[in-house]
């Protein structure tokens, strides 16, 4: 009776100071000012920084008129929401957007996209010239159908010069045609070959696997995944590609992160089930929230906060390969969702990380909508906004998680345009690197150091939304708890 009785005390203490701003004087909204409500309420409750935001505190507005005169301060719903966000610094992730049926296909791989992911450049001596480069191309996709690959290089789009002012116009502006004007390295910089190809944007949903082989080394048998994106929806295809490596009988893996920044926290701890198996039930990571939320959980329902591995996908069993040791190649652009699999697994098994420090986003997101729970049903039908703020740090089962400024590679090796290599050829820098530490050998083929351009963004992070860990609602309980 007495943990009734403190769990209904707890419970209203929240619906009070979640309802503190909503009911004062049964003042609504006016009509105009629906979407910044629904902002400055959802970033109120959700918001990880929300208690180092003045303008978020639970007792900075006296009544819903109060809140009301602040909102119509702010007649653009992104300009609210840029301001009640901290030091741009410390928050660099957060987003809006104007229209939740784009971001709900966006955070499952489905985009506008011609199929060509690169990164960008500085020209050699140059502050404000870039040059794009060609990383990998989507299956299935306009580029590939066209001739340009892995490692071509590009310094124009329609004939007009890339630069750090106009290439997010050029590259990512809304028209769905352009024309890449390619180029070479000459052994000092990049110079314009004459050659050109045409592509064109279509809605495009991207395959995660790009590359599944068993590579055969003496009595080993290796399994290689490059892996791109962390989208629940293929979660079943990744189970189906460790089904092979399982039948197969792979004695090591190594997983190919350089290009995956981010997505689904539970589709990380189903890969991370996949490469060990014999985990079920024990923490992957733990889930930090503000501490209003924080409080809550650990007082009522703490197993909330946490991610556990698992042995089923839904009803179907997780294919798992026992691994003891694993190999993960890095980029200076695997992010979110990639770094979580190496903290979440560090403490359980052998992890060999090889390549470039990572980004250092530690934090995740959830999608925010403007429903009376804030979660996707019933959703206000007069706008289609919602919010994807950071709400919550993420750690391993034995509490880190400060990796802000990335992890660090066991075994440094940049990824150089000029030592490019072909994805799951063994003669390809980081791939090789990784198979000499399995082996034991010093197979490494390519030990020329290649030319190390100044890196600047790569296409992913441009388009912010695939630069994520989200988690697909928040937890169930709160959810009720605020019905």
């Amino acid at each position: 009776m007495k943990k009734t009785y403190q769990f209904v005390l707890l419970l209203f203490v929240v619906l009070f100071t979640f309802q503190s701003c909503q009911d004062n004087d049964d003042v609504a909204p006016t009509a105009n000012l629906e979407i910044q409500d629904f902002i400055w309420k959802g970033l109120n409750q959700y918001y990880l920084w929300q208690a180092d935001v003045p303008n978020l505190d639970d007792k900075r507005f006296a009544d819903q008129a109060a809140l009301n005169a602040f909102l119509s301060g702010y007649p653009e719903p992104e300009t609210l929401f840029d301001a009640l966000r901290v030091n741009k610094s410390i928050d660099k992730f957060s987003w809006i957007v104007d229209d939740y049926l784009e971001l709900e296909g966006q955070l499952q791989g489905t985009t506008k996209n011609n199929g060509v992911e690169f990164g960008l450049s500085r020209m050699p001596g140059s502050t404000t010239e870039i040059f794009g480069f060609v990383r990998y191309v989507i299956a299935n996709s306009d580029a590939s159908s066209k001739d340009i690959k892995r490692g071509d290089m590009f310094t124009a789009v329609n004939g007009t010069a890339l630069t750090t002012s106009n290439y997010q116009a050029l590259l990512f502006g809304a028209n769905e045609n352009y024309i890449l004007n390619l180029a070479d390295f000459n052994g000092t910089t990049i110079v314009s070959n004459g050659k050109s190809v045409s592509l064109t944007k279509t809605v495009l949903s991207e395959n995660p696997i790009l590359v599944k082989k068993i590579i055969t080394s003496g009595s080993r048998k290796i399994g290689y995944l490059v892996y791109n994106a962390f989208f629940g929806d293929y979660d079943v295809r990744l189970n189906d590609a460790f089904g092979e490596f399982k039948s197969a009988g792979v004695t090591d893996f190594i997983l190919d992160l350089r290009y995956n920044s981010g997505g689904s926290v539970q589709s990380a701890a189903r890969l991370a089930s996949m490469i060990t198996g014999g985990f079920t039930g024990k923490v992957f990571a733990k889930q930090q929230w503000n501490k209003k939320i924080n409080d809550f959980f650990e007082a009522e329902n703490p197993a909330a906060l946490f991610n556990y591995f698992t042995d089923k996908i839904g009803s179907t069993p997780i294919n798992s390969i026992g691994m003891s040791k694993v190999y993960i190649l890095t980029s200076n652009s695997s992010a979110s969702a990639s770094e979580l699999v190496i903290n979440g697994l560090e403490p359980h098994i052998n992890v060999i990380q090889i390549g470039d420090v990572t980004v250092g986003k530690n934090v995740g997101s959830v999608t925010v909508y403007d429903s009376p729970d804030f979660s996707d049903k019933n959703r206000n039908p007069d706008h289609r906004y919602a919010m994807q703020p950071i709400v919550l740090k993420i750690v391993n089962s034995v509490g880190f998680g400060d990796y802000f400024n990335g992890l660090q590679p066991d075994f440094p090796i940049k990824e150089t345009i000029s030592t490019f290599g072909t994805l799951g050829d063994t003669s390809e820098p980081l791939l090789s690197l990784a198979i000499s530490k399995i082996t034991g050998t010093a197979r490494m083929i390519n030990r020329v150091p290649g030319v190390d351009f100044e890196f600047f963004i790569d296409s992913k992070s441009v388009r912010g939304f695939q630069n994520q860990m989200y988690i697909e609602k928040a937890p169930e309980g709160l959810l009720k708890a605020l019905e």
